[in-house]
Formats: structure tokens, sequence, C-alpha cells
């Protein structure tokens, strides 16, 4: 009976280690009008390489994204969670920066715990 409870915890701590771990979740916008489709197209496909662990698949996709509308905040979000990922932190801040820019109110983006670590609110901002 000791033995199944050690399993059984071992077990449970093993889930919040890897709970604790998991990725945030890359993020989708809302095509309005004035959206640019392409960019949509590679925000989605970004996400699809992103939730596969495909980093740096995904990290093209959402940089294609950006650079088609650069006024997306989600985009730049994407791409900086790919370069975190990557451990590329020095790109992903500058990223984090243009997502906060670009929020739109976006509270996913704003309230984003990675985002307030790389960037946080600057004097006057």
């Amino acid at each position: 009976m000791k033995k199944l409870y050690f399993v059984l915890a071992l077990f449970f701590i093993a889930s919040l280690s890897t709970t604790a771990l998991a990725a945030d979740p890359a993020l989708k916008f809302q095509m309005k009008e004035g959206s640019n489709a392409d960019a949509h197209k590679h925000n989605e496909e970004g996400i699809s390489h992103y939730n596969q662990g495909h980093f740096d698949v995904a990290l093209k996709h959402f940089q294609m994204a950006s650079k088609i509308d650069p006024s997306v905040g989600e985009a730049h979000y994407n791409e900086a969670l790919s370069l975190d990922a990557l451990d590329r932190h020095g790109e992903a801040t500058n990223h984090f920066y243009a997502a906060r820019k670009h929020a739109n109110g976006n509270a996913a983006i704003l309230k984003s715990g990675i985002l307030n670590a790389h960037a946080p609110m600057r004097e006057g901002s």
C-alpha cells in the first residue's frame, strides 16, 4: 500500500511540473474589416506549428504575418513566443513590446506573464 501511495505521489508531482512548464498559447486574431487575409493565414499556420512544438517553422509564419500587417499585436506576440522558445530572448523582448503597443486592449496580451517578464512597462507608456 505504501508503494501505491509513493507511485501516486510521484505521478502527482510529475503532472505538476509538466503543467508549470507548458508553453503559453499562441493567439489567434480576428478577421475584421481591413484585416489582411494573408497575415491571418500565416498566423493560423504558425499556430498549428507552434502547437506541435515546431517553433522554428512557426516563427517563419509569424514573421510573415507581422511583416504583412505590423499593426496586429497577436502576430508580434506569437513571434515573441516562438523566439523565446528558441532561446532568442533579446529578439523576443522587442516583439513583446510591439505586441503590447498593438494589443488594442487584448487582455491575453496585456496580462501575459511572459510578456510582462520580458517587456516590463516603460516609464511613460
